[in-house]
């Protein structure tokens, strides 16, 4: 099953029709009469998506849904308000009380299973997002961003200037911001100067723009990196239902059918924001997370725990192409010496900038990674002995040559690096585990050391 579907309807006869409905499309379906059986079925499963009547006037439905939407477990709950009168009023009520959408009666099929589809997919990327900030959370990686209090960006795409005009008043209103106008053929030029959109609302309700023309709009701004994260919402002619249908499926986050009332407008496109700003909070902690999860914290470079798995992708791609690929292991000389002598502030200077320089002097595809206190490693991706060689002395020398500033009045300090060398078997025949790989590294470390330090040395078996 695709996603679980509650529907709240107090006519058996509206109940059974969506449940067969629902059933054909593959969902998971329970049908309730009442707002109280609603909520002890929720109470035990949640489901996706409710699908409520809203106009029995024996059960207070708005107030239902409002107690949904302020509490946190069940504030995620995507809700379609089904078989309201349609009228600007009862719109308005239902998205008030905290409807995603209204459908009035009659209620064409293809623009319902349309509308549930557009709300399952921003229900599933809201679960996936949670969960991997939730183990974010498990590892200690709590979100320290503040909310966001900049006003939002909204550009209106019309073809019809009149209309623009008009539209625009009635959002800056509601919204008390300047709002971008532009045309559909302007909106898919990126323009970096523009800034980024949070909310497109695009005016399809004139004649100026095509049904086809609407969808290679939506498609296209969706598929642009630029712009596939903005919101989308549509305004269209009462009439366009199957029009409305292929939008959503397209990606369209939201639309409007007929006349719309500013204070609706403002409530869908706040809905909208409000959801936009949530999803780029989760997105922003998780890539702060992963972020830290992968670094050392002290040098910016990648850590042991990143390094090691990346190196297992490095090693099955040089295997399965046939090309070899090498590793450094670095360590610097007497670096006791340094933390003792100049303290430890001293010691991190010198961690920083070899690591500036590891950054500045090596290809973006080879592996930078520090894996221990002065330890380092570079994995260099289809290379071959000789190469990895030469860019090992180019390495030592490039320490030795300039000293590192430590700063609190210290002349700048001498420092000097062991390195050593293992490159994958140079047979086609043969394959060197990675594990074995890393140890001939480090094994050539060692014999650096032991050989006065300030040295290169080549595993044997590799050379």
């Amino acid at each position: 099953m695709s996603g679980k579907i509650l529907i709240v309807d107090k006519v058996s006869t509206n109940r059974i029709v969506l449940r067969v409905k629902m059933l054909a499309a593959k969902y998971d379906v329970e049908a309730v009469a009442t707002c109280a059986e609603a909520a002890a079925r929720i109470a035990t499963n949640l489901p996706d998506l409710i699908l409520i009547n809203l106009t029995d006037p024996a059960e207070d439905g708005h107030s239902f849904c409002r107690t949904l939407r302020s509490n946190p477990d069940t504030g995620h709950i995507a809700i379609i308000s089904v078989g309201a009168t349609d009228s600007t009023m009862s719109r308005f009520g239902a998205l008030d009380a905290g409807a995603d959408d209204v459908l009035p009666r009659p209620i064409s099929d293809s623009l319902l299973l349309a509308r549930v589809r557009s709300l399952m997919r921003r229900r599933n990327l809201s679960r996936e997002l949670q969960m991997r900030d939730g183990t974010n959370r498990n590892f200690g990686l709590e979100e320290t961003r503040a909310p966001r209090i900049a006003p939002a960006a909204i550009t209106l795409l019309s073809d019809c200037p009149n209309a623009a005009t008009a539209r625009t008043m009635q959002l800056q209103t509601g919204m008390n911001q300047r709002i971008r106008v532009s045309t559909s053929d302007c909106a898919l030029i990126d323009d970096d100067r523009a800034g980024k959109t949070d909310l497109f609302i695009i005016d399809g309700s004139t004649a100026h723009l095509s049904a086809g023309q609407l969808f290679r709009l939506v498609a296209d701004l969706r598929a642009r990196e630029s712009t596939r994260l903005s919101a989308q919402l549509i305004l269209l002619p009462r009439q366009h239902t199957e029009t409305a249908a292929m939008l959503l499926d397209l990606g369209a986050d939201d639309l409007i059918l007929g006349d719309v009332t500013p204070d609706e407008l403002m409530l869908r496109v706040r809905s909208l924001l409000r959801h936009k700003f949530n999803q780029d909070r989760l997105r922003d902690t998780l890539r702060d997370g992963f972020h830290a999860a992968m670094t050392d914290p002290l040098t910016g470079l990648y850590n042991r725990r990143y390094a090691e798995t990346h190196l297992r992708q490095i090693a099955e791609k040089a295997h399965a192409s046939g090309c070899h690929y090498g590793l450094m292991m670095i360590d610097i000389d007497h670096f006791k010496r340094i933390n003792d002598g100049f303290g430890h502030t001293a010691g991190d200077r010198v961690l920083c900038g070899l690591a500036d320089r590891l950054r500045q002097n090596f290809r973006p595809e080879d592996l930078v990674a520090r894996i221990g206190g002065e330890e380092f490693l570079i994995a260099m991706p289809r290379t071959t002995l000789e190469e990895v060689k030469a860019a090992a002395q180019r390495l030592r020398r490039l320490v030795n040559i300039r000293p590192f500033p430590i700063g609190d009045g210290n002349n700048d300090l001498h420092v000097t690096i062991s390195v050593g060398v293992a490159v994958d078997s140079q047979k086609p025949d043969e394959l060197t585990s990675l594990g074995d790989l890393f140890k001939r590294a480090d094994a050539a470390l060692y014999v650096a050391k032991a050989n006065g330090r300030d040295a290169i040395s080549v595993s044997q078996t590799a050379a």
